[in-house]
């Protein structure tokens, strides 16, 4: 995979996925306006053990999808990508199915377990979602091995509009059942959008086969009479790598992605159990410790939007770094490795620092309740988690599979150390998250660095690539700051509210986002060669001049 196509596929899933968090974000405050912030807190307990069943489904056998039929393209092996995939499927479908019962089954003891009884009827509501995600990860992970981020991000899209639309509207019919009832209708939307999503992926997986689909198909008939869909594990002869082969290979990926992002969603459930007993511990009362973890619901909400990008980015550099490392080029791996890094930083520092700076306006402006404070003080853990990410995916690609999983269960067992003793403090209560979030990510992150440097001889250029980002992002946010201070008494003296304040912040958002852009591109933080890869479409909306002022 080129780096001109891999940093195209990254705008094509990036947008796509801030597109998503955003509307996930924009529907928060209807979802509060239902609910409540208790409410809002069960909902978010009962989306947690979700995310742990999906993370075991979804993660490994996907991500080894990419890596192998990106691996084996390159190789100009399409017969064998195709089979992969067609394992990997059935696998799949067979995982999701088993995992969905088994949440379904175990949906009134998670719930009594995690100190959530409320949370039981909307795990159980979600438990459909995890089968027909599965299929769906299926596909994505065989496109975005070809580097097709398209369908990916299309049916990201469309499973999220439909997701909203069903969780606002069956969260609403249900209030009246009570706040159990409204969390299991908001709940049942999850498992719509995701039949939606599956269902645009096997249209298109019929109907838009890829070129090595074709080159794979034409194979087939020059060899076989049939093209078989289904697995047969006695038809090896034709094949350069049979059945049983590629299922190892399958296995021997899917396994460590599997148990590295599974540990990193248990921690988090495990987390969510620490929380709430710690705050009861701490002396809140039921209600009010609920109320305090939808505070950190949502902050982790608002992160989610830069880190969406990043995952886009961690998608594309995955395949990318499997081709060099199956080409055993060294030096195309620190390559795209750095590249990777590079984009990383220049995507999160400003994102931490607009979200710190104005984390108040943007909770006004959202409608986001109480808890701002925590963004204020917690934006520093978006730079980390998306370092640890982008880390782990490079570790991964490379073959260092099981140590990428053993450093993020390090950094666990320390987040959840700290966040035992800290989120007990009343004076700290849920901000004691925040300090186990930046201790758990930077213990990876210092081991991951050694291994990259010590181990593989990869030079990352983390400082290299951050500086320019780090001081762009500082002026911008005193620019940000002292715009926000301005428009707001302008705006004020004529006229107070929710739509002046808004207007406000936007206007300081817009001013901050465009003094980072010229600032990076007058101290060279971005180039003209960053442009050329960019897609067409998205250079159209940067300004004529801004292009002559890059080196």
């Amino acid at each position: 995979m080129k780096q001109k196509s891999a940093t195209g596929g990254f705008a094509v899933l990036s947008a796509a996925g801030l597109i998503v968090k955003l509307m996930s974000i924009l529907y928060v405050p209807v979802i509060l306006a239902i609910l409540g912030e208790e409410g809002n807190g069960v909902y978010a307990a009962a989306y947690q053990v979700y995310v742990f069943v999906y993370i075991l489904t979804n993660s490994g056998i996907p991500s080894a999808i990419s890596k192998l039929v990106s691996e084996l393209t390159v190789l100009k092996k399409h017969r064998d990508a195709l089979r992969s995939f067609r394992i990997a499927r059935a696998l799949l479908i067979v995982a999701g199915l088993a995992a969905a019962l088994l949440m379904a089954a175990a949906a009134r003891p998670l719930a009594a377990a995690l100190n959530f009884n409320k949370a039981y009827l909307a795990i159980l509501t979600l438990s459909p979602a995890i089968l027909f995600t599965s299929i769906a990860s299926s596909y994505r992970g065989y496109f975005q091995g070809h580097g097709n981020m398209l369908p990916t991000a299309v049916s990201q899209v469309l499973e999220q509009v439909v997701h909203m639309t069903f969780t606002v509207i069956l969260a609403g019919i249900f209030l009246k059942y009570g706040l159990e009832a409204a969390c299991a209708g908001g709940a049942a939307g999850t498992s719509i959008g995701a039949l939606f999503s599956v269902g645009f992926l096997i249209i298109y997986f019929k109907k838009n086969p890829s070129v090595s689909l074709k080159k794979a198909d034409t194979k087939y008939a020059a060899s076989d009479s049939t093209t078989p869909d289904i697995l047969d594990l006695t038809d090896t002869a034709k094949n350069n790598q049979g059945y049983g082969r590629l299922l190892s290979r399958l296995m021997n990926y899917g396994i460590p992605i599997t148990l590295c992002m599974g540990l990193q969603y248990a921690g988090n459930l495990v987390d969510l159990w620490n929380t709430k007993s710690r705050l009861l511990a701490a002396g809140f009362a039921e209600g009010h410790a609920t109320m305090l973890y939808s505070y950190l619901y949502k902050y982790q909400q608002l992160m989610n939007a830069p880190i969406s990008v990043v995952s886009a980015l961690s998608a594309v550099v995955l395949p990318a770094v499997a081709a060099a490392a199956a080409l055993k080029n060294r030096d195309l791996i620190e390559e795209r490795a750095r590249y990777a890094f590079r984009l990383c930083m220049m995507i999160v520092l400003p994102s931490a620092a607009g979200l710190a700076v104005m984390s108040r306006q943007i909770y006004l402006l959202l409608r986001f309740g109480e808890g701002h404070r925590m963004m204020l003080y917690g934006a520093a853990v978006l730079v980390l988690m998306s370092l640890v990410q982008i880390q782990t995916v490079i570790l991964q690609a490379a073959g260092k599979l099981y140590t990428a999983t053993f450093h993020l269960l390090l950094g666990i067992i320390l987040k959840i150390t700290v966040n035992y003793f800290l989120i007990s403090i009343p004076e700290l209560n849920i901000m004691g998250a925040i300090i186990g979030s930046l201790a758990g990510y930077l213990l990876p992150i210092m081991l991951n660095l050694f291994v990259l440097r010590n181990k593989l001889k990869i030079r990352t250029g983390i400082f290299e690539n951050s500086y320019k980002p780090f001081i762009s992002s500082v002026s911008m946010s005193v620019t940000v700051y002292l715009t926000g201070i301005v428009t707001a008494a302008v705006i004020n003296k004529f006229n107070g509210g929710y739509l002046p304040d808004s207007a406000a912040t936007l206007v300081s958002i817009t001013a901050g986002m465009l003094f980072y852009l010229y600032l990076m591109a007058y101290i060279g933080g971005i180039k003209k060669d960053d442009l050329s890869k960019m897609p067409p479409r998205m250079r159209r909306f940067l300004p004529a001049h801004f292009n002559r002022m890059l080196r």
